[in-house]
């Protein structure tokens, strides 16, 4: 038994085909399929059930992919630990960023953090938050970005900031002369939200303590992936919205009047840098976090803004 051919065995439990793992592998499908033919015959056991389309894992081969992904995982270790003894930070690096911090944060930290680390090789990936904790157990995320707390055991939080939210409020609305807002003001039936699958909603809705999850009274119901969609919706007097405090900071001048804040303590989410328990690549890892970290302190100054607590859960 080989590392090389557990690696094969989770390419092709991955793909649900011998071609396509054998390219994603950079070696012929035949070389691949023979080192799994010798595992199998080793262990006496199929891993693989090549009678279905897609091919699919036998019972035991689930077992096997999930005992064959620790070890690979565990197996990348050594390089780690040479790279840590050298003080080596650089190579591939996969990196999740849920899409309502993606558009915000990574243009503040993503040339700054090349420039101090040239030799990392970083693909940054938009994913959602189920994605993102899919992939970081698969190994195939190295780290990511994200609203928490999970509260996963296999995964690892380091918080980055705690971000406020700030209500959207369109003139004519019933709130747009309040200078400060109340959570107890909300109401869901008068909110744009995301849809369904962004955490950021969730938060919303945990804000809005009237929710109480009947059916919405108003005429249409609109939800959208995108924040600054929901901006343009709410100008066209279709309701209020909330944004995280970043993204306030890209709206133009006319539209900062529709901005409002909330009385203290302000509601706020806790965005992490995540990564699997394996505490693979921790040197790229904590090199992120001293550069995001040390940019959000920056803004958050020169912005003076209090933050606070984070969201109710």
């Amino acid at each position: 038994m080989t590392i090389t051919q557990l690696y094969y065995v989770l390419a092709v439990a991955e793909n649900q085909n011998f071609t396509k793992a054998a390219e994603k592998c950079f070696v012929t499908q035949p070389t691949l399929s023979m080192q799994i033919q010798k595992l199998e015959d080793q262990l006496e056991v199929l891993i693989f059930d090549r009678s279905k389309k897609p091919i699919e894992l036998t019972d035991i081969g689930k077992k096997i992919v999930t005992q064959a992904r620790n070890i690979v995982n565990e197996s990348y270790r050594i390089q780690d630990i040479v790279d840590q003894q050298k003080g080596f930070i650089g190579g591939e690096f996969k990196l999740g960023i849920i899409p309502t911090v993606m558009p915000t944060l990574l243009p503040m930290f993503l040339k700054s953090f090349i420039k101090k680390h040239p030799k990392v090789k970083l693909k940054v990936e938009e994913l959602t938050t189920d994605e993102i904790i899919t992939r970081l157990k698969d190994g195939h995320l190295d780290a990511a970005i994200a609203a928490t707390p999970l509260e996963d055991e296999n995964i690892k939080e380091r918080v980055l900031y705690f971000e406020p939210f700030v209500c959207y409020i369109p003139k004519g609305h019933r709130l747009n002369t309040n200078k400060k807002i109340n959570t107890s003001d909300l109401d869901i039936n008068d909110m744009l939200l995301l849809e369904d699958g962004h955490c950021f909603r969730d938060g919303v809705i945990n804000l809005c303590k009237t929710f109480k999850g009947e059916s919405n009274d108003n005429t249409f119901q609109l939800e959208s992936g995108s924040i600054e969609t929901l901006i343009k919706l709410s100008n066209e007097g279709l309701g209020m919205t909330l944004v995280p405090y970043l993204h306030t900071l890209d709206i133009n001048d006319k539209e900062k009047s529709n901005l409002h804040y909330f009385n203290a303590p302000s509601p706020a989410r806790e965005v992490s840098l995540i990564y699997h328990k394996s505490e693979l690549k921790m040197q790229i890892i904590e090199a992120l976090q001293d550069t995001i970290s040390g940019i959000i302190r920056g803004a958050i100054a020169f912005e003076n803004v209090e933050i606070i607590s984070p969201l109710p859960q």
